[in-house]
């Protein structure tokens, strides 16, 4: 399966359990909840709980996973509405002013300023709700989910952290505060790293931490998250110059019409191709040392020669009365490898890099 049919198939997966985390459109402020339901549901490549879910299949023990899927699941949509309240603010008139967001009206467009504003504020907030109603669900029909509530106070941290004013909300301040202004590459980093990069390391790092991995795992998926944040962004800015509003579903321009500066603007195209590059290897290089972190031991058999081969040898030379020259027999041995589950992870999560370096939309 080629990484594109990957990334649709958990797209697929993903939007089902959006499905199971929107608002019920009812009551007195059901607008509202549309709004917030739009927003959440508009299309999109669904990549931050993606990677929620693949660093938790990538770090948890076998036996963690069947128990934990709820609470992994709600920590996929928290990523999201985090994500998709970032762009019902983005799109704002203070803000970006954009009326078209992933092929359709934005949020604000849709139904008002006002509303636009409240579904972005509902959804900041509704991300912890989900989280903490389904783990209070499950532990009342599992008393024994009280011994991860470390790992979701943690990963509640960490989206809480990279989501705020250290991390995405400090970005767009910065973003904002400087607008119209030439960027140092300092000051650009600092906001790509914040504004994007963030998101992505932090549904990284909070898969980590529900898979239960230890602090220097984390640290190391968490680089991998920054890395192709970076990357992410410097490929958006060099889509803005060269698509079409067609191919992205939202405007192009927009940066170079409101005199931001970019990677595009500051490096030009050809340096700003190569920072992807760059960027894109130092994740796959983050993601390699991460592997030898993650290994499990397990039994397995190995020597000079197969078990048919060992046992035609020793045969022939019973018969033919060389019984002192036997071929090694099989004995296990411990290994360190990675589980089949974590494997696939670290494929995709490696091939996925290489995707997003080189994508058209």
């Amino acid at each position: 399966m080629s990484i594109k049919e990957a990334l649709g198939k958990k797209k697929e997966a993903v939007e089902a359990i959006l499905q199971s985390f929107l608002a019920e459109e009812k009551g007195f402020d059901r607008i509202g909840r549309e709004a917030m339901n739009y927003s959440l549901m508009a299309p999109g490549k669904r990549i931050r709980p993606i990677l929620v879910e693949e660093a938790f299949f990538l770090c948890c023990k076998e036996e963690e996973k069947d128990v934990l899927l709820p609470i992994l699941h709600s920590f996929m949509a928290a990523i999201e509405m985090i994500h998709s309240f970032s762009l019902c603010h983005d799109d704002l008139p203070a803000m970006d002013n954009d009326r078209v967001r992933r092929g359709q009206d934005s949020t604000w467009a849709h139904f008002s300023e006002a509303q636009g504003i409240l579904a972005g504020d509902a959804l900041s907030l509704y991300a912890f709700q989900a989280v903490l109603e389904t783990f209070q669900k499950e532990k009342r029909k599992n008393p024994l989910l009280s011994r991860y509530e470390g790992r979701v106070l943690s990963a509640l941290l960490v989206l809480a952290r990279e989501s705020g004013i250290d991390g995405m909300v400090g970005g767009q301040v910065v973003d904002l505060e400087k607008e119209g202004q030439p960027l140092s590459e300092e000051e650009l980093f600092f906001i790509m790293e914040k504004k994007t990069a963030a998101l992505l390391r932090a549904s990284l790092r909070m898969g980590a931490i529900l898979g239960g991995a230890e602090e220097k795992v984390q640290e190391e998926i968490a680089l991998y998250g920054e890395k192709l944040g970076l990357a992410f962004q410097i490929r958006d800015d060099i889509l803005d110059e060269i698509s079409t509003t067609e191919e992205l579903g939202k405007p192009v321009h927009s940066d170079t019409e409101e005199g931001k500066t970019t990677a595009y603007s500051l490096y030009g195209r050809e340096r700003a191709e190569e920072k992807v590059r760059e960027y894109t290897e130092d994740a796959i290089s983050a993601l390699k040392s991460l592997k030898e972190k993650v290994l499990v031991e397990v039994d397995h058999a190995f020597t000079t020669k197969d078990n048919a081969s060992a046992n035609r040898d020793n045969a022939e030379n019973t018969i033919l009365g060389n019984s002192d020259k036997k071929s090694e027999s099989i004995m296990p041995k411990r290994k360190s490898v990675l589980s089949k589950q974590a494997e696939e992870s670290y494929i995709f999560l490696k091939e996925l890099a290489l995707y997003l370096a080189s994508r058209k939309n």
